[in-house]
């Protein structure tokens, strides 16, 4: 993973994220399950699961770079994600989001109750 991109990304581009420190990335970086979308060498994309590897986790930090959007990256990072996280038998999935609700729909999201930026996915 591209440390100094993803960093740069969310401290100064990220609605959610913005003054983020480098230190605070990389601690969570080490705590989550990361992924990573690339052309080539370079890295385009990057998403992370908070979870406990058995029922449970929480997607964060989704972004595909401004120049790629509208490709198709975006898609195959949360199918990548969903496929591991189904592959590790975890059921439930949660989210927040401002302004991509259309793309989780389409993966079997649902909005929270009470919540305009919740999200929720649940497979028993």
């Amino acid at each position: 993973m591209d440390l100094t991109l993803i960093h740069r990304f969310l401290s100064e581009e990220a609605y959610w994220s913005k003054g983020v420190s480098r230190e605070k990335i990389c601690k969570g970086l080490a705590n989550s399950l990361c992924f990573g979308g690339f052309v080539g060498a370079d890295q385009v994309a990057f998403g992370r699961v908070v979870t406990d590897y058995a029922s449970f986790g929480y997607l964060k930090d989704i972004f595909v770079l401004p120049a790629f959007r509208g490709r198709g990256y975006g898609k195959q990072l949360v199918e990548a994600m969903l496929e591991r996280l189904e592959h590790e038998g975890v059921g439930t999935l949660m989210l927040a989001t401002e302004d991509a609700h259309g793309l989780y729909r389409g993966f079997g999201f649902e909005p929270v109750e009470g919540s305009a930026k919740l999200m929720r996915r649940a497979r028993l």
